[in-house]
């Protein structure tokens, strides 16, 4: 089962960067997100393949229109929060703010109930696994923000399945989607998204895709972004990690899409037997 998923915000998004912390200092920078979008929409409709799009409220508030093509296109939504900020640096209750913003935004907007959600930075980490519990009270019944491997953002290497799973935390249940990863020789590799997506050759990308029975890729509109100006500031491996691959990277997606089918995590929520899958319980 491969599923298709995009987090919905603009290019100049990166998160641990001074310069784009802020919506204050977001204002700064010229707007990509329609032709980022359209150039989205033009894969998707080549390839006939559904997605679930994961909008940031800032977004969904300043340019509602990109909300309610997706919605027209047939695709499903979920909310990535309101203002792209990592969880683990916001209060439990400041988390509970932003994330219900959104969601009353996209309902506002599509006039469908939002039950999917998904961190920025995948930002659910071992020590603020509180914000399960703020999702579940706030009506999100599939989730789709465990890392099950470390990285930058700290991830949940302790969440030691990567498929489906029922995801138990201080008395509430989600239906969990993680990011998968692929073993080699003891070690788990991600491949199918983001800066993980650019930096793979696509042969080792086609293989380990074929050789998996669960893949959930996460792409933005800026992983398709040739043409985008570079952020002043950044690191070396910063501009590594956000630039890698981008002068392929559409090309090399719309391959993926047609080598294999996608579907949108409403549809794999269907397809899953949930009766059977493992419980992984975080307390």
């Amino acid at each position: 089962m491969n599923i298709l998923t995009f987090d919905i915000e603009e290019w100049f998004h990166f998160l641990d960067n001074a310069s784009t912390k802020t919506e204050n200092q977001w204002k700064n920078y010229e707007i990509r997100i329609y032709q980022n979008m359209d150039r989205i929409f033009e894969v998707l409709e080549a390839t006939n393949t559904k997605a679930t799009f994961f909008v940031l409220g800032w977004i969904a508030e300043r340019y509602p229109e990109v909300v309610t093509e997706i919605c027209n296109r047939g695709h499903s939504i979920g909310s990535h929060g309101t203002s792209h900020q990592l969880v683990y640096e916001q209060s439990k209750e400041i988390f509970r703010l932003d994330v219900d913003r959104s969601i009353k935004t996209l309902e506002d907007i599509s006039g469908k109930k939002i039950t999917m959600f998904r961190a920025p930075g995948f930002s659910i980490t071992e020590k603020n696994k509180w914000a399960f519990e703020v999702l579940y009270e706030l009506g999100i019944e599939i989730d789709s923000s465990v890392f099950p491997a470390r990285r930058a953002h700290g991830g949940m290497p302790s969440y030691h399945i990567a498929q489906p799973s029922i995801l138990k935390y201080n008395g509430i249940e989600l239906k969990e989607f993680p990011v998968d990863t692929h073993n080699v020789f003891g070690r788990s590799f991600v491949y199918s998204g983001g800066g993980y997506f650019r930096l793979m050759p696509y042969s080792l990308i086609k293989k380990w895709t074929a050789a998996d029975n669960y893949v959930m890729s996460y792409m933005h509109p800026r992983d398709l972004d040739a043409n985008q100006p570079m952020l002043r500031g950044l690191s070396m491996a910063r501009k590594f990690k956000g630039y890698i691959g981008l002068n392929s990277s559409q090309q090399k997606f719309t391959k993926w899409l047609t080598d294999f089918e996608f579907i949108d995590l409403n549809t794999a929520s269907k397809r899953v037997d949930w009766n059977k899958v493992e419980i992984v319980n975080l307390d």
